[in-house]
């Protein structure tokens, strides 16, 4: 299986899935940084597919294609976001339809979007968690593949809680790429509702 990883950030998540095994053939990052130093020290082809816009200009129908004839060319099996700062439009969801994972710091389907771990201390929550899922075009709202809570702790900020929530991912992300690997058809069960 061909899998790829977009990232956006530092580069640690794509670290734990190669520090497993996870066979990543190309990493594709929509701005510059670090987890493209990750992936050539690794071997791994990098490709930035660069965001030039964060204003109302920006044409996510135009991204999204591009990042799809990168990864088309590439003979891709299997996308595995982790932290892409960039939610695509419908073309890459018909090009990899039940083929694209996500990783999300909260218990789905509670606090979706991007501010889920600010979100869940204000609420006040004894738990949270992490949540690997199937991304389709509503954000955080595919096929749940596998959650592990975490307890929030009276004194947690939100970087205390989201570091460990951090540790979770790093290891249920891999080993649940590993069972999508095994079984691929596990990526097409419907989401409940």
């Amino acid at each position: 299986m061909r899998i790829a990883v977009l990232a956006s950030g530092s580069g640690t998540l794509l670290e734990a899935l190669l520090a497993d095994g996870i066979p990543v053939v190309l990493v594709v990052a929509d701005r510059p940084s670090r987890a493209l130093e990750v992936a050539a020290a690794h071997g791994v082809e990098g490709r930035l597919v660069e965001r030039t816009s964060y204003g109302a200009d920006f044409d996510r129908e135009a991204f999204t294609q591009t990042v799809v004839d990168v990864l088309v060319a590439a003979d891709i099996d299997l996308v595995v976001m982790a932290g892409f700062g960039t939610v695509f439009a419908e073309p890459i969801h018909e090009a990899f339809e039940h083929r694209i994972l996500n990783t999300h710091p909260a218990l789905l389907p509670a606090f979706k979007g991007w501010h889920a771990v600010r979100e869940a201390l204000d609420y006040g929550v004894k738990v949270t968690g992490c949540t690997i899922h199937v991304a389709t075009l509503e954000v955080d709202a595919g096929p749940i593949l596998a959650q592990e809570a975490v307890p929030v702790l009276d004194d947690d900020d939100e970087a205390s809680l989201h570091e460990r929530i951090k540790a979770v991912e790093r290891r249920l992300y891999p080993a649940t790429i590993r069972a999508v690997m095994a079984d691929p058809t596990i990526l097409k069960k419907e989401p409940h509702r």
